[in-house]
């Protein structure tokens, strides 16, 4: 308790209900603190945004506009209730106090009392223009239908400027991303209304097309903002809402204003950006590149192929051009790993290529509704566009399914590493690795026959394209291109059949990959494998490597074939157990003229000796009788014997004769 007589509680959680009516006399200030740092914690987003679009979103799911409105009536209902600002029935209707800053920082609900009352005010204003559309389609709004939509417009518009205005005080505890947001809305229902107050109006005689600039200010600030946001957040709401209703808008008061298709909707929203130093301040903060003007959206004017250079006569031609530009740097440096990884990397390529279709599409179709002849430059621009972004698109589709089928574009099959069980042996050793089994060889080699499958289709929907088939030297190169994946087709169809044991069908189908790789060697000499990214360019080394290999595998295959017509001709092997196999008898010529095919080694191979040299000699010749040792030994023996004799004789004493000693 304070000096003023006010309590002043510190809680983790905002109050409930039913300490608000047990202590309805104390002034409560909330804040969100952490119990064990004591730190006060930032205000959680209001995304208002997310708010809007979600309801939206589920309310068209189930209906139209008349149902998003009675939904939201409902829900604002028991917003009301809840808050205890609701009328009760039979009670006298009594003005309720303003929302204040403080209400919204205690109670989110109290935002969205007035984020419902601005949905509601503009859904029931499209519900009455589309029960209108269904009514009298050929009849423009007028009177006091035009007047009533406006008006409700006009209330959704007050209602989200009040928003504005609530969270912009410090009191609300919104953050500068919510106040944006809020703006943004704002600028959108604007903008809505404006476009309503020309759109299928009564107008005047020579109204300038000025009077559309409003309508364009309006819905610039809310692109501006919404791409600020998205850039910031990165958040997917914003793109759509931008996609949504904000650039058509954009496009079509653009139109109405007489401002060329070749401006595109970024320029135009940067153009008529309100004069707000504020405002401008504000979004530079979260997005410093928000009001600058986008070079390489300026720079890419025109589009070059096969040495034609066409215009860009639409904006959004260029936008895309440019996002495919820097969608392919970002994949020329994407790391090296596994092939799924990089062909997902393609996603991004694939997603901008589709986007310039459709633009360049969507292009023509205007050019010949206004009736635009097919010899206006204009369409002539347009036709070589299509056939580039076409060709570009198919081309970067066909690099995808390269690089799933193999760096090498499938020229070898490699097997995959042997794999060992995860769980150890009972007995404590080591589980022998065993080699991949054939049937999954062919599912793999089954796997990129669809893909070379896709490719071929691929290149045959090329030569489909307007103003393909007029270009000659372009369709020989693609009929080059297509020979190289049909030979390598043909090529992975042979190593199935060689793993089936059928060497003649492997023979037939390589001979056949060996004659379309010599098609494919007319490549010319500029065409180059692109840095980094694969798409269906095929350079002429890459043609001769195939057929290169191809030859060297061909006379495999006649080798094997050639054996096992000889196996199947040759005799029966013969039925004594003790006949040797040939590679046992190489220095004998057969007799027979015939080779027995299936004796050639000893298989499985038995276990018997093999004559060696012997280890310790120096034994050995003391117990080996060799020829020329015996003449040696004796000569040595009676040398031995004279040594013998002469030690004996000088050894022995000399007798003397006589008796005792004496001689006679």
């Amino acid at each position: 308790m304070d000096s003023a007589g006010k309590s002043e509680f510190c809680l983790c959680q905002p109050p409930t209900a039913d300490v608000l009516q047990q202590y309805p006399t104390l002034h409560l200030t909330v804040k969100l603190e952490d119990k064990a740092h004591g730190k006060e914690l930032p205000h959680a987003a209001m995304d208002i945004t997310k708010y809007v679009v979600e309801y939206r979103e589920a309310a068209f799911l189930l209906g139209d506009y008349s149902t998003y409105r009675a939904q939201l009536t409902r829900r604002l209902r028991i917003v009301q209730k809840k808050l205890g600002r609701a009328t009760p029935k039979n009670a006298k209707y009594a003005a309720k106090a303003p929302v204040t800053a403080a209400d919204i920082a205690s109670n989110i609900e109290f935002l969205h009392i007035l984020l419902l009352t601005a949905e509601r005010a503009w859904a029931q204003a499209m519900a009455m223009k589309a029960l209108h559309s269904e009514d009298n389609a050929d009849k423009n709004i007028t009177g006091s239908t035009r007047q009533h939509i406006i008006s409700r417009l006009h209330k959704a518009v007050q209602a989200a400027k009040e928003v504005v205005t609530l969270l912009s005080d410090s009191a609300s505890g919104a953050s500068q991303t919510d106040v944006l947001e809020a703006r943004a809305y704002v600028y959108a229902l604007a903008g809505a209304q404006e476009f309503e107050k020309q759109a299928e109006g009564i107008k005047t005689k020579g109204a300038s097309p000025q009077r559309w600039d409003a309508c364009l200010t309006n819905f610039a600030a809310a692109r501006v903002l919404y791409g600020a946001l998205y850039k910031a957040t990165r958040k997917d709401l914003f793109k759509d809402v931008l996609a949504g209703t904000i650039d058509p808008s954009i496009r079509y008061a653009a139109y109405q204003n007489r401002i060329p298709r070749t401006v595109g909707v970024p320029a135009v929203a940067k153009k008529y950006f309100p004069k707000d130093e504020q405002l401008a301040k504000a979004v530079q903060e979260i997005d410093a590149t928000a009001l600058q003007e986008d070079e390489a959206t300026a720079s890419s004017s025109q589009i070059t192929w096969r040495g034609r250079t066409a215009n860009i006569v639409d904006a959004a031609i260029g936008q895309a051009l440019v996002s495919i530009s820097s969608a392919k740097q970002d994949l020329s440096s994407a790391p090296s790993t596994s092939p799924k990884d990089r062909a997902n990397a393609y996603d991004t390529i694939l997603i901008a290529s589709q986007d310039a279709v459709d633009a360049t599409r969507r292009a023509i179709e205007e050019l010949e509704k206004e009736g635009v002849a097919e010899g206006d430059e204009r369409m002539q621009d347009l036709r070589v566009t299509n056939l580039a972004v076409n060709y570009d698109l198919i081309s970067w589709r066909i690099g995808r399914n390269r690089v799933l089928i193999g760096s090498d574009d499938g020229l070898t099959f490699a097997p995959n590493p042997p794999q060992k069980p995860r769980r150890p042996r009972k007995d404590g050793k080591e589980w022998t690795p065993r080699e991949e089994p054939t049937g999954r060889k062919l599912a793999r080699l089954r796997e990129r026959t669809a893909l070379y499958d896709a490719i071929l289709q691929s290149i045959d929907s090329i030569k489909d394209l307007r103003g393909a088939a007029r270009d000659t030297d372009f369709i020989a190169e693609l009929d080059a291109q297509r020979a190289y994946f049909q030979a390598l087709k043909c090529l992975n169809l042979s190593h199935a059949h060689a793993f089936q044991a059928a060497p003649k069908q492997a023979l037939a189908l390589c001979s056949r990959a060996l004659s379309l790789s010599e098609k494919a060697g007319s490549l010319p000499e500029s065409s180059s494998p692109s840095d980094g990214a694969v798409n269906l360019t095929v350079s002429r080394a890459q043609a001769s490597t195939l057929s290169s290999t191809l030859q060297n595998l061909n006379s495999h295959y006649r080798g094997v074939v050639a054996l096992s017509q000889l196996s199947s001709t040759s005799t029966p092997p013969s039925k004594s157990g003790n006949a040797a196999p040939v590679v046992e008898r190489l220095n004998e010529y057969p007799a027979s003229g015939h080779i027995d095919l299936q004796n050639l080694v000893t298989w499985p191979p038995k276990l018997k000796p093999v004559p060696v040299k012997p280890l310790f000699l120096d034994v050995a010749w003391n117990y080996v009788e060799y020829p020329g040792r015996a003449e040696k030994a004796e000569e040595a023996k009676a040398v031995e014997e004279e040594k013998t004799e002469a030690v004996q004789e000088e050894e022995r004493p000399k007798v003397k004769k006589g008796w005792f000693s004496f001689g006679r």
